[in-house]
């Protein structure tokens, strides 16, 4: 898949499932019923265990482009080029790290590096960002994005934490290309309810169109 096209599926859909997990297993099924929802844009945190392994079989399965892998959690360049070899289609971090950027740009993969002041915003944006990923939002709250958006129109924000159903509205309408979402959106995977995580993808994925005026 190409960079471009990996962009378009995360900002079409509008959601990242980002997916923390006990285990490589419990992670594929997570990523497979956020699919099942709607989402198709899933990011495998290196938190995860054996996190590569998971991201190598995820776009084993999907290698027609059904979904956008991302790796998450990405702390340093050696990590994004691990996830990128793996078959990671973007790479997320929780903070700027401009070797990360660089690495990222070399292979035209996209790069989701994290901020948390306008300030750290612009310094991602001339590292060579492709979205910005505000974090943690649920420190910032949706106003932020407005606050952000009235120097910065251009910035294409994306938050991260404190992203919920009866919030992530706002959060589109104040601006954000796409929100990421974890724990609001695969909490039933701890007691192996998966068809409620795919219940609940839906309900995100239908939120986010509605809030940009579709139904």
């Amino acid at each position: 898949m190409k960079k471009i096209q990996t962009l378009q599926q995360i900002t079409e859909c509008g959601v990242v499932a980002v997916v923390r997990a006990e285990s490589a297993a419990q992670a594929i099924k997570i990523a497979d019923a956020c699919l099942a929802g709607g989402i198709k844009a899933i990011e495998i945190t290196f938190t995860v265990p054996g996190a590569a392994e998971v991201i190598k079989s995820l776009a084993e399965r999907y290698k027609n482009g059904e979904m956008a892998i991302g790796a998450g959690t990405v702390l340093d360049a050696a990590t994004a080029r691990i996830a990128i070899l793996a078959g990671a289609q973007y790479v997320v971090s929780p903070c700027i790290d401009e070797e990360t950027i660089r690495l990222c740009n070399t292979y035209q993969i996209p790069c989701l590096p994290g901020a948390m002041t306008i300030k750290e915003v612009v310094q991602a944006m001339r590292a060579g960002a492709d979205i910005v990923k505000v974090f943690p939002g649920e420190i910032v709250g949706p106003n932020f994005i407005k606050a952000v958006k009235g120097p910065l129109p251009q910035a294409p924000l994306m938050p991260t934490g404190g992203v919920a159903l009866d919030n992530v509205a706002e959060w589109i309408k104040n601006g954000c290309v796409a929100v990421g979402v974890g724990g609001n959106l695969t909490k039933g995977a701890k007691t192996g309810d998966y068809d409620s995580v795919t219940k609940v993808a839906a309900e995100f994925v239908q939120a986010v169109k509605a809030a940009r005026g579709g139904k």
